[in-house]
């Protein structure tokens, strides 16, 4: 009864092609963007937009970069770290070397280097493919850290390599309020979500799933593979642009490690492979996690009387992410962002039985 498709009829095209053509999910969009807008920034302090907020808008928007690639176009990838850190230092260096250079601007610019980046490093997925192509871009992993660091140039000759960002400023007004890094994710996000259901995306999810197929009736592999890596290095490499200015301020290359690479990709198999809704909801179950987790400690030893070891609350953090991966690769391999299509499914018929 909640959930009900009925009544609602689509008399032509363009209503038949709308990125929400449900009602109740127009519903859905709309709420928790007036909450994004209107709520968030007015009712949460400044530890919880600075500290939650913005690094869950940052993962999201690599998450959505990573599914792109993986979840739509079925290649694997374990450089996602190393396409942020070539964001971050491209966006560093058009704003420092390129006088009146608008941060958006450096934030595009920073993207299309990463997807320059990706396209070289995409080309060994014409030949290889699967845990090969995942060692292939394990290599972009590795390069792109050590010409970071071995190549002073790119740090303004920095002697630890660690850069200072500027200020996120337009026109001299400053551009750095949770909004505007919200409008950023969410244009982006839009954009993927029409992307995926366009001709290109289409040719994607071919490739994925039988690329033999897809080059029989007539889809080009090797414009259609680089696209994915051009276009999953793009929002990665803003995300790694806003990683530095909006979250970090002070980066250093070896803070995109192989580490960060990692979580990313726990985000889209816990959130959902092949899913923009899960890159969300991925990146939301690992930013609160460890908050979650250190407020669980003091509940435990004051509550239950319980003497937790000192080491084990660092640990648990680890032992969770692995427990939970293990969990939706047996249980629910298409992840939070399943779970979800399912309660859907449940509502069209509730209140009778399934």
């Amino acid at each position: 009864m909640l959930y009900r498709e009925s009544g609602q009829f689509r008399t032509s095209y363009a209503e038949d092609q709308q990125v929400f053509p449900i009602r109740q999910d127009r519903w859905v969009i709309v709420a928790l963007l007036v909450v994004a807008y209107g709520a968030i920034p007015l009712l949460a302090n400044q530890y919880w937009l600075s500290a939650i907020l913005i690094p869950f808008l940052i993962f999201a928007l690599a998450t959505i970069g990573l599914n792109i690639l993986t979840g739509y176009a079925g290649q694997l990838s374990l450089g996602t770290a190393a396409f942020m850190a070539v964001g971050a230092f491209a966006a560093y260096n058009f704003v420092l070397r390129v006088p009146g250079m608008p941060i958006l601007a450096a934030f595009v610019l920073a993207g299309l280097c990463a997807a320059l980046i990706g396209i070289l490093f995409g080309l060994p997925s014409l030949r290889i493919k699967g845990f090969y192509l995942a060692v292939a871009t394990l290599a972009a992993q590795f390069f792109v850290v050590w010409a970071l660091t071995h190549f002073p140039w790119f740090s303004n000759h920095s002697t630890s390599g660690v850069i200072s960002t500027q200020k996120m400023e337009i026109l001299g007004y400053a551009f750095d309020s949770p909004v505007s890094k919200l409008s950023i994710v969410v244009v982006l996000a839009l954009a993927a979500k029409n992307m995926v259901r366009s001709s290109v995306g289409r040719a994607w999810m071919a490739v994925r799933d039988m690329d033999v197929a897809a080059a029989v009736i007539g889809i080009r592999l090797m414009p259609t593979k680089l696209m994915a890596f051009a276009v999953s290095s793009f929002y990665c490499g803003v995300a790694g642009a806003l990683y530095a200015y909006a979250y970090l301020g002070t980066v250093e290359p070896e803070g995109f490690n192989l580490d960060l690479s990692f979580r990313v990709l726990f985000m889209v198999i816990i959130g959902g492979v092949g899913s923009i809704l899960g890159s969300f909801l991925g990146a939301a179950f690992i930013v609160l996690l460890p908050i979650f987790l250190n407020s669980l400690a003091p509940v435990i030893e004051n509550g239950l009387g319980l003497q937790l070891p000192p080491g084990l609350m660092s640990n648990l953090e680890l032992i969770v992410f692995g427990a939970l991966i293990i969990f939706f690769l047996v249980v629910e391999p298409h992840g939070l962002a399943r779970l979800w299509q399912i309660a859907k499914e449940k509502l069209r018929l509730w209140p009778f039985p399934h």
